[in-house]
């Protein structure tokens, strides 16, 4: 069932619908979310399977089986492994800008279509990797697929979505993020299980699931009005695109709103230079420390690294991997939370109440590591000890 809305914006009343149309094309963009979300969940959980390591990083594994003495803070210390992780991010960084041009250029379909194309390249490498090289050669494709997709999919929902629901329908995107990361915490899960060492090329290479419904959707997802008056498209095109997604006929107070706001942007020489002024100052200023912040708490470190971070305190292969999976189901189950909540309580209280929470469940962590956790052994050995002798 669709659900009217009626929102006064600046042109006058938007009207529209969350129709079946909406939902369906910003449940196919979302699967952009889909490739960043297994990316996090699968890549942490196989860099800490022993038959992986021992194929590729065989320096890691021996001070893991072997190298008593070595600190836990050490284990993973090889910078062959660090270009292998880190390859990733470097090569999304450089193709978000790239990404950023294209978008603006062409419209937001091609760079989701070219970000599901690299990344099902990747995870076709990654799956049938041979060696340390094609394995850093797939997480560069996967970083251009993933530079991409994150640019260009949480731009178009929130395009497409309806203004009283832009809130929860652009939370779409991290949903799938977490419902992936999940999902992919449970595949690894299971394939440590395989008998034969290999089960780690079924983790990696299942990534090409979700690349190909993102790569296939894309050819038939619609372009936003907002691209189509951006590059100056026939404005009875964008009028009859933005009917069918709000499900009504008046569209004409939000179709103007868009060719004024399009217009003001076009007349702009230098945009870079522009909201460098003291008057957009506050906007730039939250515009990048609201994601730094975000990312310096640490929370995809955390949920890269969580079966790496259980195997340093001494949890067993298939414990680490399944404490992921924990993390994962409480991410997901809150971010559905979220969803349900944002548009009626605003963003500002889930910024507080997730900051708080993040505060207390990190120096919790932190104080635990700290009290239990030497400099060699595991949590576990070390509560033995103190079981033992008191």
């Amino acid at each position: 069932m669709a659900v009217g809305i009626a929102i006064t914006g600046e042109g006058g009343q938007y009207n529209g619908k969350v129709t079946p149309f909406v939902i369906a094309s910003c449940m196919m963009a979302a699967t952009g979310g889909v490739i960043f979300g297994y990316h996090i969940g699968i890549s942490g959980g196989v860099t800490s399977m022993e038959p992986f390591l021992k194929k590729f990083f065989p320096d890691v594994y021996t001070r893991m089986k072997s190298d008593t003495e070595i600190s836990n803070y050490c284990k993973y210390d090889s910078e062959l492994l660090t270009s292998f992780t880190s390859s990733l991010y470097i090569a999304g960084l450089v193709a978000s800008l790239f990404a950023s041009l294209v978008t603006s250029a062409y419209g937001r379909k091609p760079s989701i279509l070219a970000g599901g194309a690299a990344f099902l390249a990747g995870s076709a490498f990654n799956g049938a990797a041979l060696n340390v090289y094609m394995l850093i050669l797939g997480r560069i494709l996967l970083g251009v697929g993933v530079g991409f997709a994150n640019q260009s999919v949480p731009l178009y929902l929130s395009e497409m979505a309806p203004l009283k629901y832009r809130g929860a329908i652009s939370n779409g995107f991290q949903f799938s993020v977490a419902i992936a990361a999940l999902s992919a915490t449970l595949i690894n899960y299971g394939t440590q299980k395989i008998k034969g060492g290999w089960g780690w090329r079924i983790s990696l290479a299942m990534a090409a699931v979700p690349a190909s419904m993102l790569t296939l959707g894309a050819i038939f997802l619609p372009e936003t009005p907002n691209s189509l008056i951006q590059r100056s498209v026939d404005h009875q095109m964008s009028k009859q695109m933005l009917q069918r997604i709000r499900g009504v006929d008046d569209v004409q107070a939000e179709l103007e709103d868009l060719i004024k706001a399009s217009n003001i942007s076009k007349t702009i020489k230098h945009p870079f230079k522009k909201i460098l002024e003291r008057k957009y100052r506050p906007q730039l200023v939250m515009a990048i420390a609201i994601p730094f912040f975000q990312q310096v708490t640490g929370i995809s470190v955390i949920a890269f690294y969580a079966p790496i971070l259980c195997r340093t305190i001494g949890l067993g292969e298939s414990a680490s991997l399944l404490s992921a999976v924990m993390t994962g189901a409480v991410s997901t189950i809150s971010t559905f939370i979220s969803m349900l909540i944002v548009d009626k309580f605003g963003r500002r209280v889930l910024f507080i109440v997730g900051g708080v929470q993040m505060l207390v469940s990190q120096i919790m962590v932190g104080g635990v590591i700290a009290a239990q956790l030497g400099d060699q052994g595991g949590v576990t050995t070390r509560k033995l000890a103190y079981s033992h002798y008191h």
